[in-house]
C-alpha cells in the first residue's frame, strides 16, 4: 500500500502523542487585551491541558480506565442541550435505564432482520435507482456526500419512525430537518471551542451560530413531534378498533411506545422522553453512517488496488457472479454480506482514519489521577481525539498513515479483533455504540452494491477537507463521476 494521502487541512501533528502542554491565560484576554500567559511542555505524556477563566480543557490519548471517565457530566448536557434528556446526555440511573431499554430493542433478532431488509430495499429502489438516473440523464456527476446523507436520513427515519420521507429521489428535494440537524451540530462544535459564558451570551443575544441553532431546534421539534403524534394516533386507533395495522411495525418508535417499563422510570413513554430519544437516534444513525460512507468511497478511490481486491471478494461470494453473470444489478443479501471479510476490514480501516465522530467528550464525578499522572478535576472537560489517535505511530505502528485493510485480517483470513480503547470509532467502555451492527449492515450493503455495479471516480482537482462540526463531514462535499461497470445491466 502507498502512503495514505492526507491533505494539508487533514494533516495531524505527528508528535501529538508525545507532548503534554499546560497553558494558563490571564483574564485580560477576555477584554481583548493581551494578558500574561505561560506555556510549559512536559514530554512523554499523551495528555495536554488548557486552562482559562471558567474553562479547563484536557485532551488525552492515554489508556484511561473507562470507569474513571464514563460520565458525560453537566457541561456536556449544556453543550448538547438540543438532544434533551436522551441517552447521549444522560448519566447515572437515567442512563442505565435508557441503555438497558435501547439495548433490548436494537439487539433483538426482529430488529436486526428489519435493518437488513430495509437497507437492501433502500439500496435497490433508492440509491441504485438515483445513480442510474444520473448516468442516463446527465454526465454522471454528483455530490456523493449529499447522496449518502439522503440515504442514511431515509434509512434512519425508516428504522426510527417506520416512515420513508423520500429525500433520496431523482429530484433531490429540500429537507428542512436535515439542514436543521447540520446547523445544530455545527453550533455544538463551536460551543466546544469557546468558554460557556461566551456562547451563552450569543444565545441570549440570539446571534451567530446560536441563532441558527435556535431556528434549527424549532424545525427539529416540529418534525419529530409530528411523527410521534401520527404514530400514537394510529396505534390508538388500531387498539380501539381491535385490528392490526401497519403501525404494529418493527420501527423503534413503535417499540418504545409499546414498551412496558414497569416502575423503572416514570417519564418513559412521555412526549418529552419520546422526543429526546428519537432525536438522539436520528443523530446517531443519520449523520454518522453518511459521513463514514463518504470518506470510505473517497479513500477507496485513492487506492485502486483496494477496490480491485474488494471486487474480487464480491464476485467470489455468488456462484452467478463467479460464472461471469452480469444480468440485473446486484444487491447483496445479509448472508452474502457476512462473508465479505476484506470489505469489512476496509470499512474498519476507513473508520480508523476518518471516525465519523472525531472526538469524544467526557468528565469525572470526583478528582481522579490518570495513569500518566495528570489529575482530572470534575470541572475539567476531557476530550479524546479519535481522529488523531488513528494516526499515531505509538498506537497503530509505523504504517499508521497507510490505508491498509490487511491490518484487520488475521493470518487465517478472519477478521482481527482490536480492543475498543484502541479503535474507538464506536466509543469504548459502558457507552460503546449500540448501533454498531446496524451501521456495518448499512455500510456493507451500500459499499458492496455500489462498488460492484458502478465505477466511482472523484473529480480531478476537487478539494477534500473536513467541515467544522461534531460529525466529520466533508466541507465541499464529494463530487464524483459515476459510470456503470456493466452497461447491459442498466437496460
Amino acid at each position: 500500500m502507498g502512503l495514505f494521502p492526507i491533505g494539508p487541512s487533514l494533516e495531524c501533528c505527528p508528535h501529538l502523542h508525545s507532548t503534554s502542554i499546560e497553558c494558563t491565560i490571564g483574564s485580560s484576554m477576555y477584554s481583548g487585551k493581551q494578558g500574561a500567559h505561560s506555556c510549559s511542555m512536559v514530554h512523554g505524556s499523551p495528555t495536554w491541558t488548557f486552562s482559562a477563566p471558567a474553562t479547563r480543557l484536557m485532551s488525552t490519548t492515554s489508556s484511561v480506565p473507562t470507569s474513571l471517565i464514563s460520565p458525560k457530566g453537566p457541561s456536556y448536557s449544556k453543550i448538547f442541550d438540543v438532544l434533551g434528556g436522551g441517552i447521549f446526555n444522560s448519566d447515572s440511573e437515567s442512563w442505565r435505564i435508557q441503555r438497558k431499554m435501547a439495548h433490548s430493542l436494537i439487539s433483538s433478532k426482529r430488529f436486526g432482520a428489519f435493518v437488513a431488509r430495509t437497507s437492501q430495499e433502500k439500496v435497490d429502489k433508492g440509491l441504485v435507482h438515483v445513480l442510474k438516473h444520473i448516468i442516463k440523464h446527465g454526465q454522471g456527476i454528483i455530490d456523493l456526500q449529499d447522496v449518502f446523507q439522503r440515504f442514511s436520513f431515509d434509512s434512519t427515519c425508516i428504522l426510527v419512525f417506520g416512515v420513508d420521507p423520500g429525500s433520496l429521489a431523482v429530484d433531490f428535494p429540500t429537507v428542512p430537518f436535515a439542514k436543521a440537524m447540520d446547523d445544530a451540530m455545527e453550533a455544538v462544535a463551536f460551543r466546544h471551542a469557546m468558554p460557556e459564558s461566551w456562547w451563552m451570551l450569543l444565545k441570549w443575544l440570539n446571534i451567530g451560530w446560536e441563532k441558527k441553532l435556535a431556528e434549527g431546534w424549532k424545525i427539529i421539534d416540529q418534525f419529530i413531534n409530528q411523527h410521534i403524534s401520527t404514530r400514537r394516533e394510529a396505534l390508538h386507533k388500531s387498539k380501539t378498533q381491535g385490528v392490526e395495522s401497519d403501525c404494529e411495525g418493527e420501527d423503534l418508535l413503535t417499540a418504545y411506545i409499546n414498551y412496558q417499563p414497569g416502575d423503572e422510570l416514570a417519564i418513559l413513554n412521555s412526549a418529552k422522553f419520546l422526543r429526546d430519544t428519537t432525536v438522539n437516534l436520528m443523530l446517531a444513525g443519520r449523520d454518522t453512517t453518511g459521513a463514514a460512507l463518504t470518506w470510505f468511497f473517497w479513500v477507496v478511490s485513492m487506492n485502486p488496488e483496494v477496490e480491485t481486491k474488494i471486487l474480487q471478494e464480491l464476485k467470489a461470494t455468488s456462484p452467478k457472479l463467479r460464472e461471469g453473470w452480469h444480468g440485473k444489478l446486484k444487491v447483496f443479501d445479509a448472508e452474502e454480506l457476512s462473508q465479505l471479510v476484506f470489505l469489512h476490514a476496509a470499512l474498519c480501516e476507513s473508520l480508523r482514519l476518518f471516525p465519523p465522530v472525531p472526538f469524544e467528550h467526557k468528565s469525572v464525578f470526583q478528582p481522579q489521577v490518570l495513569p500518566t499522572g495528570e489529575t482530572v478535576l470534575p470541572e475539567t472537560k476531557i476530550l479524546i481525539p479519535l481522529y488523531a489517535m488513528g494516526r499515531m505511530e505509538s498506537i497503530w505502528g509505523k504504517d499508521c498513515l497507510e490505508f491498509k485493510p490487511e491490518r484487520w485480517i488475521s493470518e487465517r483470513g478472519k477478521l482481527k479483533f482490536e480492543p475498543s480503547y484502541k479503535f474507538m470509532a464506536f466509543n469504548s467502555g459502558p457507552r460503546n455504540c449500540l448501533g454498531k451492527e446496524v451501521a456495518f449492515t448499512q455500510m456493507k450493503t451500500v459499499a458492496a452494491a455500489l462498488l460492484l455495479n458502478f465505477h466511482i471516480q472523484v473529480l480531478e482537482g476537487h478539494p477534500v477537507s473536513p467541515k467544522v462540526s461534531i460529525i466529520l463531514h466533508m466541507k465541499n462535499g464529494l463530487m464524483v463521476r459515476v459510470r456503470e461497470r456493466y452497461p447491459d445491466a442498466m437496460k
